[in-house]
């Protein structure tokens, strides 16, 4: 075989080499590309929707909305594989009991909400709501050293679990609203300096649970901006307020605010 010759078979050699190696890897970059979001939600009340309503029985105590923010958004991405382990009542001691084991490895997005009962948000408020100025001030101040002071090590605890559990999967950190409207009439019985104490608690909150999000590579997604005006005494409000009768469901999101309020916020951060 001369020298020409030899060149075209090795040519073709090379082209049919190309052809085959491409013809490999293309069903399987096609592949990944419709591999579907493996989607899990976990923390407190507020990710399992309580206030909104029309809770899945199967979910007992838990207490899991339909109308939560975590299954609109996943009703919003066709083909994405939920895990809802969510539950009323959830501090970072028994999500990292109960809920953590349950995530996936393979997970791709895990979204989570804790940290107001580590501080004993809900007796704040009680205490705010049926007492004078000096128990909601004393109740208050309680609840922020306990925010400054022994949350932020707690909330490591559960970031770094969610991080050795799902590797590859995106975290995604949501906070709370502020309760209270400031700057609107109210005929609620909380007067405006405690409306502003309980709203300073919860930017406390924020405050840590973003720094402490932040250091763990997690996207903090801040759903404050989104309640402004429908805050309890808001036009209309999104929160409700006391419920007597349905304790649970006293100072929660309603299901106007899961769907307005925290649905676009999660929505901007994980697409």
């Amino acid at each position: 075989m001369d020298v020409r010759a030899s060149r075209r078979v090795i040519s073709l050699l090379s082209f049919l080499l190309v052809a085959a190696t491409t013809a490999v890897v293309a069903p399987a970059s096609a592949f990944a590309a419709a591999s579907p979001t493996r989607y899990v939600s976990l923390g407190d009340s507020y990710s399992a929707g309580v206030g909104a309503g029309d809770y899945d029985a199967a979910s007992g105590s838990c207490r899991r909305s339909r109308h939560a923010y975590p299954r609109q958004w996943v009703a919003a991405h066709a083909g994405a594989v939920a895990t809802y382990l969510a539950c009323s009542g959830a501090d970072t001691a028994t999500l990292l009991r109960d809920q953590a084991p349950g995530v996936p490895v393979n997970a791709t997005l895990v979204t989570v909400s804790i940290g107001g009962n580590d501080v004993g948000f809900g007796q704040v408020i009680a205490a705010c709501v049926a007492s004078g100025e000096s128990k909601c001030a004393n109740a208050v101040n309680t609840a922020t050293g306990k925010i400054e002071n022994a949350l932020p090590a707690r909330l490591d605890a559960v970031y770094r679990d969610l991080r050795r559990r799902a590797p590859g999967a995106r975290l995604v950190v949501l906070g709370y609203p502020r309760l209270y409207e400031l700057n609107m009439a109210c005929a609620s019985a909380v007067s405006a300096t405690k409306r502003r104490r309980l709203n300073g608690a919860a930017d406390a909150l924020a405050a840590v649970t973003k720094a402490r999000a932040e250091a763990a590579g997690a996207a903090f997604v801040d759903v404050r901006p989104r309640f402004v005006g429908h805050g309890l005494c808001g036009a209309p409000s999104w929160i409700k307020g006391l419920i007597r009768g349905i304790p649970h469901e006293s100072y929660h999101p309603d299901r106007t605010g899961q769907i307005s309020g925290y649905l676009p916020a999660l929505s901007a951060a994980a697409g």
